[in-house]
């Protein structure tokens, strides 16, 4: 039998045991939550930081809209930015439209030359967007193609995408120098931004880049591997440390498929 003075013993054993036990895992947990603020804290710098150089080139008259939500992160706004500067493309088509419609027009137009033709599935964003180009005077260097998605079928990839025959009569057998690509929405179809590369591959000209935007999520992710098996002009050239993800490829001087 255990005596009184036993069991207070035992009792203020396994009260200590619990104390730690708790102690540890509230250590744990602080730990954590510390470390998620940081990265937060770091990420939301970062965009700050991101925004202010995008203000700074393209010098807009008035406020943009916000960068939050399923709007391009000021980290690939800035890229874009950099992008075109150092690129010089003439002809950009970008699947999807918004603010990264209006960076990339205020920045051609700094080239004196080129323009954006940007694939937009929604009608109310379009005209969004148009507004938005409007408001900013840049309609001589944008073009916001309504283009709803429809039912493609291409390589062993089905479901819906871009209905991109206005955009073909728009370039007119002009080759693309750059293909930015952020849409459609990935909850369209499974893989939904994989026609990009198919649809273009051939309209575009040789040292020309494709820009995933998104590149984090797993479905980008099969998309670039899937685009790297079947189309061997495409090489990737950067991946990018973004909020979201950045991954560029770059067209070879050699347009041909992969066979195996």
């Amino acid at each position: 039998m255990f005596t009184a003075d036993t069991l207070t013993l035992l009792l203020v054993f396994v009260l200590i045991l619990l104390i730690l036990a708790a102690y540890h895992k509230l250590s744990l947990a602080i730990n954590n939550l510390r470390s998620h603020v940081t990265d937060k804290s770091h990420n939301v710098i970062s965009q700050i930081e991101s925004l202010l150089a995008v203000y700074a080139e393209i010098r807009p008259t008035h406020g943009l809209p916000k960068t939050r939500g399923w709007a391009a992160s000021p980290d690939f706004l800035h890229y874009l930015c950099k992008f075109v500067a150092e690129q010089k493309p003439q002809t950009v088509v970008e699947c999807s439209s918004g603010l990264s419609t209006l960076v990339l027009a205020a920045n051609i137009k700094k080239l004196g030359r080129g323009h954006v033709y940007s694939l937009e599935h929604d009608p109310a964003y379009s005209a969004k967007t148009r507004e938005l180009i409007r408001s900013h005077n840049l309609e001589e260097w944008s073009t916001v193609i309504d283009a709803p998605l429809k039912p493609m079928s291409i390589n062993d990839w089905a479901g819906e995408w871009y209905d991109f025959s206005r955009l073909e009569n728009n370039l007119n057998n002009t080759h693309i120098d750059m293909l930015v690509v952020d849409g459609p929405p990935h909850f369209t179809a499974p893989l939904a931004r994989y026609p990009a590369l198919p649809v273009f591959a051939t309209s575009m000209s040789p040292g020309s880049h494709v820009l995933m935007d998104d590149a984090n999520r797993t479905g980008e992710q099969e998309i670039i591997r899937r685009w790297g098996s079947e189309y061997a002009s495409f090489t990737l050239v950067d991946g990018l440390t973004a909020e979201k993800g950045i991954v560029v490829l770059k067209k070879s001087q050699i347009d041909f498929k992969r066979t195996a």
